[in-house]
């Protein structure tokens, strides 16, 4: 007997199977159910769900469009006014993705879809202020087999302040996958040594709104318990915070606070921890409260939220504003030797100065600080690190600091002001407070504004943490700042060169390839000769007495002697005199390699060491 298929029967299998194999594949499974004119068993609650969904010719009342004649879970039925949540039931994640298609508000937090894992918001997207739904899709593979749910949150009252979904299944085959950009902090450009902020949704239909990754001013760096907490801006919508025990290796968290009502905005300012509770916000003087101190939107009511866990949960305090006062960026401090709080503010071009015994009731000192420029950083430093002679350092936030006397109600100037940094992306600088129950670090990082990455998930980064020492020079007191000494935990390997001379226009190559580098350098160049280091395409030139790093030159007091750099995938910072002079810089490589040429001159190189870098995201320390 013949067991083979015949010819045409094995045509049918070939032809067949793969379409029953496509048709499983691409079996979509509602979450919920819900028709047209109800929810079925999702709940509603606040009043923005409760008409039911939008349907038919409420579609083309309300300008909804590519709903494909599905039923849309609509809050603006009634306008933007109403509020409320609406929740999916629980169900099992048993498909790769979930994909929906979704307009309205883009609100984080305010107008959103969430997906919920363990009762924790796990992914979540936005509209893009549009009522054409977009679609798009969560990669949900690493839950699967778990229990979830899904929320349509509604916050949000005035323009845009509704959500508009549709669609929402689990499947295989999305209608627009989620954008691919490699594992998280091992996206092709992401730095791996430099904080950047977590992962965002990208929206194809409006790539300029780079939300959920974006970062910007620097606020509130604290050091306690053993933690350096790092906060900063994300458009003035939030905070972001992340932990870090080495200043290396970074852990993100959930950002801390949010804006008190949409459009209301949490602007800069400065986390202390009320030792003493002298607030009282905390209920149990063993636990002193973590406060972090912010503007509104207003530029004039000054706000405060707290925490008594270290800074994982937050309170935004109940008799918000705690003042009203046309400024901004609070910079808030202990004053010892006054046994008092200080706050600086900005407003007009002036800092002001405020002090204060409880942290809620202020009173201003009436000594303004004219010419002033945001978000200022204010502290003291050793001068050529004797403890027992300090000065005051007063940074703005252009990066230009000033240095004098300070009696905790009104600082005199003693210097001319100077950049801390001469690069092209130095902004918004802060320092880590509260070191001195550590090593009394002063340790500063800045905002490289201007940090933008093309079709990444994140945008903007945060400059390599650099201790700040005072010194004094043929030119009077100085800041100098260079790259803190935990750079060493991530050096790989290294490579020598000593006593190496260059004649004009010959080269030193000095790696053939690579990404992440530390090099330091003991140089001597003669008047007249120029030494040209080519890092990956970006070039840096120094002569006997100048830098010059993406910006005009910057002249050193003496010589140009020494030189370090830190290279990352997108940036070089260079520090010339052990931190004399320093360039903060973002740049794209436009080559592969390092190496270095002279040029009019004979220059030498006394010795020179370039370690290869690990990434910081490899390993935890």
């Amino acid at each position: 007997m013949n067991t083979q298929p015949s010819l045409k029967l094995s045509w049918l299998i070939a032809m067949v199977v793969p379409v029953l194999s496509f048709t499983s594949l691409a079996e979509d499974l509602p979450i919920g159910h819900f028709g047209k004119t109800d929810y079925g068993d999702w709940k509603a609650t606040g009043t923005a769900f409760q008409k039911g969904p939008a349907s038919g010719e409420l579609l083309n009342k309300l300008e909804i469009e590519n709903a494909s004649n599905a039923p849309v879970a609509s809050s603006e039925i009634d306008g933007d006014s109403p509020t409320g949540i609406l929740t999916s039931p629980e169900f099992q994640i048993s498909k790769p993705y979930i994909s929906f298609r979704i307009g309205g508000g883009n609100y984080e937090i305010h107008t959103c879809l969430n997906l919920l894992v363990g009762g924790k918001v796990v992914k979540s997207a936005t509209g893009w202020k549009s009522d054409h739904l977009a679609p798009a899709s969560w990669d949900v593979g690493q839950w699967k087999g778990q229990t979830a749910r899904i929320e349509i949150v509604d916050q949000a009252m005035g323009d845009w302040g509704h959500i508009n979904v549709a669609g929402i299944v689990q499947t295989d085959l999305p209608e627009e996958p989620p954008v691919a950009t490699g594992p998280l902090y091992h996206e092709t450009l992401r730095p791996q040594f430099h904080f950047t902020a977590r992962q965002w949704t990208m929206d194809r239909l409006n790539p300029g709104m780079r939300e959920e990754g974006w970062i910007n001013d620097l606020n509130g760096l604290l050091y306690y318990k053993g933690e350096y907490h790092l906060f900063a801006q994300r458009w003035a919508k939030c905070w972001l915070h992340a932990v870090s025990r080495d200043l290396l290796h970074w852990t993100e968290l959930q950002p801390a606070f949010w804006e008190e009502t949409l459009g209301s905005g949490v602007q800069s300012g400065t986390c202390i921890v009320d030792e003493s509770n002298t607030s009282g916000l905390s209920p149990d003087p063993a636990n002193p409260p973590m406060i972090a101190f912010w503007s509104r939107f207003d530029n004039r009511t000054q706000c405060l939220s707290y925490s008594l866990d270290r800074g994982r949960t937050w309170k935004l305090y109940e008799r918000n504003p705690i003042m009203i006062m046309p400024q901004r960026d609070p910079q808030v401090f202990w004053y010892a030797p006054g046994k008092r709080w200080v706050m600086m503010l900005y407003g007009n071009k002036t800092y002001q100065i405020f002090t204060s015994k409880n942290l809620l009731q202020w009173k201003d000192e009436h000594h303004p600080i004219p010419e002033s420029y945001e978000c200022p950083d204010f502290f003291e430093l050793p001068v050529d690190g004797d403890v027992g002679n300090k000065k005051w350092v007063l940074i703005q936030g252009n990066g230009n600091y000033s240095i004098g006397t300070f009696n905790g109600t009104e600082f005199k100037e003693e210097t001319k002001r100077r950049p801390c940094d001469v690069g092209p992306n130095f902004y918004a600088t802060q320092s880590w407070h509260g070191t001195e129950s550590l090593d009394g670090r002063r340790i500063q990082t800045a905002w490289m504004r201007g940090a933008d990455f093309i079709d990444m998930p994140f945008s903007q980064m945060i400059s390599f943490p650099c201790e700040l020492t005072l010194h004094n020079t043929t030119d009077g007191l100085r800041v100098f700042r260079k790259p803190i000494k935990e750079i060493a935990k991530l050096h790989r390997n290294e490579d020598r060169w000593t006593e190496r001379k260059l004649g004009p226009n010959q080269s030193l190559p000095l790696a053939p390839a690579g990404q992440l580098f530390h090099i330091l350098a003991q140089v001597e160049i003669p008047e007249g000769a120029k030494l040209v280091f080519n890092l990956r395409g970006m070039p840096v030139v120094l002569t006997s007495k100048t830098l010059e790093s993406g910006h005009k030159p910057a002249t050193v007091q003496d010589r140009v002697q020494t030189i370090e750099f830190l290279i990352d995938r997108t940036s070089v910072e260079a520090f010339v005199n052990e931190g004399e002079v320093s360039s903060t810089r973002y740049a794209l490589p436009r080559s592969n390699g390092l190496s270095l040429k002279a040029e009019g001159g004979t220059v030498t190189i006394q010795s020179l060491t370039l370690f290869r870098l690990n990434s910081a995201w490899l390993e935890e320390p």
